[in-house]
C-alpha cells in the first residue's frame, strides 16, 4: 500500500464524529484569499477536503467549489453538503484529474501535512490559473480554553506519540510532513510570485464533550483505539476525567489558532 493510501485510510471509521467536533474553516481566510486574488473566485479546489468543513464555507463566496478527498468515509459525509455549486470527487491531492489552469484558488485545510509537498505543489501549479492563490490553512491543537484542559490534551497527545514511536505498525502506518516547513516548501518551488504566513484565531462555543471529541478526532489516537485500545485507555480516561471535573455540563468558549501559508502564482 502506498503512503498516500495509508494516510487516507488513517481517517476511516470516525467521519461523523469528526464532522461534529472539528471547527469549520473560518471566513477570515476566505476574505484574505479573495483580497489577494482581487475578485470573486470562479473555481475553488479544496484538496483533502475531508467531511467538507473547509469546502462548505466557500458556498456563497465563489462560483463553484470542488472538494477533493480520497477517503470514502469522509467523502460520504461531505457529499451530504453538496449543493448547486459544491461538489466532491474521489482523488488524491497530487492526482486530482482536474483540467489544467482551471482554478482561481486551491486550498488545503488541515490536510497539506498528509500530502507529499513536492508532488502536490506540482499539481497545484498545474491546475491553478496565473494570478491564482494557493493557501494551506492549519489549526493549532489544542484550542485555547484554560491551561489545565490544554495540559491534559497535550499529555494525551504525547502518549499517542510515544506509542507510535515504539510500535512498528503505527510508526510505519503514515507519513506526516512538518507543518513548520509549509511556507518554505511553497516558496522553494518557484511557482509563486509572493508567499507569506498569516496567523489568526477564531472563537467557537465548546463544552467538555466537544473538547474530548476534538482529541478523539485525531487520526493517531483513532488508530490506536481501533487496533490496541488498552495502550491508550488510561491516558484517554485521564483527559475525560479532567474535562468533566473542570467544566461538567458548562458551556464555554475556545479560541482556535490558525496558521495560513499563502502563495500567489
Amino acid at each position: 500500500m502506498d503512503i498516500s493510501t495509508k494516510n487516507a485510510d488513517r481517517f476511516s471509521g470516525f467521519a461523523n464524529a469528526y464532522d461534529q467536533v472539528r471547527p469549520q474553516m473560518p471566513l477570515y481566510p476566505v476574505e484574505v484569499i479573495t483580497r489577494y486574488l482581487g475578485k470573486k473566485p470562479g473555481l475553488v479546489v479544496d484538496l483533502g477536503s475531508g467531511t467538507g468543513l473547509s469546502t462548505e464555507i466557500w458556498k456563497d463566496h465563489c462560483e463553484q467549489v470542488i472538494g477533493v478527498e480520497p477517503n470514502d468515509d469522509m467523502r460520504a459525509v461531505a457529499e451530504q453538503k453538496a449543493d448547486k455549486n459544491i461538489s466532491f470527487i474521489k482523488a488524491f491531492g497530487h492526482e486530482t484529474v482536474l483540467e489544467s489552469d482551471c482554478a482561481d484558488v486551491v486550498i488545503c485545510s488541515q490536510s497539506f501535512h498528509w500530502m507529499n509537498p513536492d508532488l502536490t505543489l506540482k499539481e497545484v501549479d498545474r491546475i491553478l490559473k496565473k494570478n491564482g492563490v494557493f493557501a494551506a490553512v492549519d489549526c493549532d491543537w489544542p484550542p485555547v480554553c484554560g491551561w489545565q484542559a490544554e495540559k491534559a490534551y497535550m499529555e494525551l497527545s504525547d502518549a499517542v506519540s510515544r506509542i507510535e514511536e515504539k510500535n512498528f505498525d503505527f510508526k510505519n502506518g503514515f507519513v506526516r510532513w512538518d507543518k513548520d516547513k509549509h511556507l518554505q516548501n511553497i516558496t522553494n518551488t518557484g511557482f509563486f510570485r509572493y508567499t507569506r504566513e498569516v496567523i489568526f484565531s477564531n472563537t467557537e462555543p465548546c463544552d467538555a464533550d466537544r473538547f474530548i471529541g476534538i482529541a478523539l478526532s485525531q487520526g493517531g489516537l483513532q488508530s490506536i483505539i481501533k487496533q490496541t485500545p488498552g495502550l491508550i485507555s488510561a491516558d484517554l480516561e485521564k483527559l475525560i476525567e479532567t474535562m468533566q471535573n473542570l467544566f461538567g455540563d458548562r458551556k464555554f468558549e475556545v479560541d482556535f489558532g490558525y496558521r495560513m501559508r499563502i502563495g500567489v502564482k
